[in-house]
């Protein structure tokens, strides 16, 4: 599988994006306008191993509810990045059986690495 889960609006996923041309034989997905369903975040979370790991902390919505108050669980982690796109970390990068989670030098550069070998 070759898919990258994304935010069009989100100047950060954008310039990721760019970065990591060419992207031949990926398929894009804006959670904004296509949501993540619960059959995709469980490719996810398999490959993951943990909902937590997809969860942005970073989502101002985060702070609003309060949540960084909270311990939360793995399913609360999981309820809540179906309930609203904001929660995914992102972009998502599934290559294969590897997936690369958030914005990080660290985890950009793995990606391109993976992709372009």
């Amino acid at each position: 599988m070759k898919k990258i889960y994304h935010l069009s609006t989100c100047d950060t996923c954008q310039r990721i994006l760019k970065e990591l041309q060419p992207l031949d034989g990926f398929e894009l997905q804006d959670i904004k306008t296509e949501a993540v369903t619960a059959s995709q975040l469980e490719e996810m979370h398999k490959l993951s191993e943990s909902y937590e790991a997809l969860f942005s902390k970073r989502a101002r919505l985060y702070r609003e509810k309060g949540l960084n108050e909270k311990q939360l669980s793995e399913s609360e982690y999981k309820n809540l990045i179906l309930e609203h796109y904001t929660f995914l970390k992102r972009p998502v990068i599934m290559l294969d059986d590897h997936i690369f989670i958030g914005n990080s030098k660290k985890v950009v550069q793995a990606a391109k690495a993976a992709i372009h070998s």
